[in-house]
C-alpha cells in the first residue's frame, strides 16, 4: 500500500504539478523515498539552497502561469525557504511549499530541529496547515492549491515525518469530521457592473491627454491594451513586472517608470489629464501625476488594491482582459492625435538619449553599453531575468523587448539573489528557449556562483543550450552606493560597499561551462555574439565602471540636494561621479534642443 508521501505526490501530479524544487533532509525522508518511487513525475530538482528552490518555484509561476512548488526539510531548511516565498507573496504568484516537521510524538519537547512552522509561515502564506492524520492529506492538498490559484498566493503544508510514512487514506473514513475534497479549479470571469464601466468610458472619452500605466495584471490582455491605447491616443508606461506585456517597438510605449524609468514616461505622467491604470499597484506617488491633476480610471482584479495608489473616479474591479473587452466598445477614437504625436516624439528622443549615454567613455566599460549591445541581439522568444541592483536600471531601460519575449525579476520585494535562480527555472520550464540573466557581482557572490553548480548538473538535458549570466563586475554594491548618496546625503562608505574581485568567468570554466571576460568596450558586441552562439551555458563577466550613475528621468530637488551633500563630504569617487553624471544629463538636454530645432538640426 502506498504511504502518505506517495499519495501526496500523485495528487500533485493530478493537479498538474510535475516539478518540485527542493533540498533533502531527514525531515522529508518520507517524500524523498516517494520521489524515488515516482520515477520522475513529479521530478525533484536540487538547487544548492532552499531559498534558491523557492525563487525557482516563484519564477516557474511567473513564466508559465502554473503553480510553482518547492520543498524543504524541518528546522533550518524550512526557514531558508522564506525569502523566496515572500518574493512570491509580494508579486502575487501561486506557489505551494511542502515542509517537513519532527514526529508528532516529539512535538512540544524542545526536540532537535523543532520549530513552530505554523507561526513561521503564517505571514507569508494565505493558507498554512499541518497534516496530523493521513486522511487529512487529500483535502489539505486540494484546498492549498485552490487557495494558491484563486488568490495568486503562497500556500504551505507541513508534514511530520511519521505522517509521511503512514499508510495513505485516499478516502477518509465515513464519520463526523471527515472531509471529501476534489481536484479542479475554474478561473471565474470577473467584470465590473455596467454602470461603472460607463462611468469609466465617459472619463476616458472626455480626457484629451490619457496616460496608461500597466503592470503584470495586464499580462493576458496585451491585445486589448493596444486596442484601448489606439482609441484613446494614449501613451503606455510599464512597471518592471509589466515589462513583457507590450513590446518596446510600439512607438507610444514609453518604457519603465520611476527612478529606473524613462524621461518619456515622466513627461507622459506630468502632462496627462487622465490616468488609466491596469493591473498594477505601482507605489511611488512622486512618479505619478499630482493629486488633482488627473481624473482616474483603474482596473484591478483585487478590490483591496483598487484606488489606493491614486484617487480614482471609476473603480473597475475585474479581470483586465474581460473588463477591457466590455469597456472598449464604449470608447470613442480621439480625432486629435497631437498628444499621441508628442508622446511618440518623447519616446524617440529617449531611445536616442540611451544610445548617446551608452557610448559615453568609461573606465573600463560603460555598464549601459553592456545592455545596449545586447538589445538588438536578443534572440527571438528569449526570457530575460534580472537581479536587484544598479544593473536593473540598464535591464529596464536599454533592452527593447519584442513580441514573444518574457521578462521578470523580484518586483515588490526587490530582494537580492533571484536573477540566477529565475533564469535556471525558466530553462527548466522552456528548455528550447534562450535565457539571459543580468546579475550584479554582489548578488552573484551572494548565491549566484553556487547555483552555477546546479547548471553544471542539469544543462545538458536542455535542447537549447543558450543560457547567459551577464555579471556586472564593478567591485561595488552599486545600487546601495547610489542610494546612500541620493537618499541619505552620505558619501560612499567603502567598508560596506566595496566587494572583492572574483574571476567569475574562470569559475565558470572550472565547472565545464563557458567563461568570457570583457574589459574593453570595443569587444562588447563580439562578446555577446560569442556568448549567444555558445554550445553551453555562459558566464559573461564585464568589468564595468561603478561611477556611471543611474540618473533618474527627473532629479527631484531633495535627491539633488542630498547627492550634492554627499559629494561635499568627500566621496571617494567624487570627480568621476560629478563628471559622468553631468554628461548623462547633457544628453537629455541636447536631444531636447535638437527636437525643437527645425529639421532636428544641431
Amino acid at each position: 500500500m502506498a504511504n502518505v508521501a506517495d499519495y501526496v505526490l500523485n495528487r500533485l501530479t493530478e493537479w498538474g504539478i510535475h516539478r518540485i524544487y527542493g533540498y533533502p533532509g531527514d525531515g522529508i525522508n518520507g517524500f524523498l523515498g516517494a520521489l524515488d518511487r515516482a520515477k520522475g513525475d513529479p521530478e525533484f530538482i536540487q538547487p544548492r539552497h532552499e531559498e534558491m528552490g523557492a525563487f525557482m518555484a516563484t519564477a516557474h509561476a511567473k513564466f508559465t502561469g502554473e503553480v510553482g512548488c518547492c520543498m524543504a526539510t524541518s528546522g533550518g531548511g524550512a526557514i531558508h525557504l522564506l525569502n523566496g516565498l515572500y518574493d512570491a507573496k509580494l508579486d502575487h504568484q501561486p506557489v505551494l511549499a511542502i515542509v517537513g516537521q519532527q514526529k508528532r510524538i516529539s512535538l512540544g519537547a524542545a526536540y532537535q530541529q523543532e520549530i513552530d512552522p505554523n507561526t513561521l509561515f503564517k505571514d507569508v502564506s494565505e493558507f498554512v496547515q499541518t497534516c496530523m492524520h493521513p486522511a487529512q492529506a487529500r483535502h489539505l492538498i486540494d484546498r492549498a492549491l485552490k487557495v494558491a490559484i484563486s488568490q495568486r498566493a503562497v500556500a504551505t503544508i507541513i508534514f511530520p515525518v511519521d505522517v509521511q510514512e503512514e499508510d495513505a487514506q485516499p478516502s477518509p473514513p465515513r464519520m463526523h469530521g471527515a472531509v471529501y475534497s476534489s481536484i479542479g479549479f475554474t478561473k471565474p470571469r470577473v467584470i465590473p457592473p455596467e454602470a461603472e464601466l460607463r462611468k469609466a468610458a465617459d472619463i476616458l472619452n472626455e480626457g484629451t491627454k490619457v496616460a496608461m500605466l500597466i503592470g503584470q495584471g495586464a499580462a493576458e490582455a496585451a491585445d486589448e491594451v493596444v486596442q484601448a491605447a489606439e482609441l484613446l491616443g494614449a501613451g503606455v508606461a510599464k512597471t518592471l513586472l509589466g515589462r513583457q506585456v507590450l513590446p518596446d517597438d510600439l512607438p507610444y510605449v514609453t518604457g519603465p517608470i520611476g527612478l529606473l524609468g524613462s524621461t518619456a514616461s515622466y513627461e507622459l505622467m506630468m502632462g496627462a489629464d487622465t490616468l488609466f491604470m491596469i493591473g498594477t499597484s505601482f507605489p511611488y506617488a512622486e512618479w505619478l501625476p499630482e493629486e488633482g491633476q488627473c481624473k482616474g480610471v483603474e482596473i484591478d482584479i483585487d478590490g483591496r488594491m483598487i484606488g489606493v495608489r491614486y484617487p480614482m473616479q471609476a473603480n473597475l474591479v475585474g479581470d483586465a482582459k474581460e473588463t477591457l473587452k466590455e469597456l472598449i466598445p464604449m470608447l470613442h477614437r480621439k480625432q486629435d492625435r497631437s498628444w499621441r504625436e508628442k508622446i511618440e516624439g518623447e519616446v524617440s528622443q529617449w531611445w536616442q538619449v540611451l544610445d548617446d549615454r551608452a557610448h559615453d567613455s568609461a573606465d573600463p566599460v560603460n555598464p549601459e553599453l553592456v545592455a545596449h549591445e545586447l538589445s538588438p541581439r536578443i534572440p527571438d522568444r528569449a526570457i530575460l531575468t534580472a537581479d536587484s541592483g544598479s544593473g536593473t536600471n540598464w535591464w529596464a531601460r536599454h533592452l527593447r523587448l519584442r513580441k514573444g519575449m518574457q521578462a521578470s525579476l523580484s518586483g515588490t520585494l526587490a530582494t537580492m539573489g533571484p536573477g540566477t535562480p529565475y533564469a535556471i527555472s525558466a530553462k527548466f520550464a522552456y528548455p528550447d528557449r534562450p535565457v539571459i540573466a543580468f546579475v550584479g557581482d554582489g548578488a552573484f557572490q551572494m548565491n549566484g556562483m553556487a547555483e552555477l553548480i546546479t547548471v553544471k548538473r542539469y544543462w545538458e538535458r536542455w535542447s537549447n543550450p543558450t543560457l547567459v549570466f551577464c555579471v556586472f563586475n564593478n567591485q561595488d554594491l552599486n545600487q546601495v552606493t547610489w542610494e546612500q548618496r541620493a537618499e541619505s546625503g552620505d558619501p560612499k562608505f567603502m567598508g560596506s560597499q566595496w566587494i572583492p574581485d572574483v574571476p567569475y568567468a574562470e569559475f565558470a570554466k572550472l565547472l565545464g561551462l563557458k567563461g568570457i571576460k570583457v574589459d574593453d568596450p570595443k569587444e562588447m558586441g563580439a562578446a555577446w555574439d560569442e556568448a549567444l552562439a555558445a554550445d553551453r551555458p555562459v558566464v559573461l563577466e564585464v568589468v564595468t565602471d561603478p561611477e556611471i550613475p543611474p540618473i533618474p528621468p527627473h532629479i527631484k530637488k531633495e535627491l539633488g540636494k542630498k547627492s550634492a551633500k554627499a559629494m561635499l563630504k568627500g566621496d571617494p569617487e567624487e570627480v568621476g561621479v560629478i563628471t559622468k553624471g553631468v554628461k548623462q544629463k547633457v544628453h537629455e538636454f541636447t536631444e531636447s534642443v535638437k527636437e525643437k530645432l527645425p529639421g532636428g538640426e544641431h
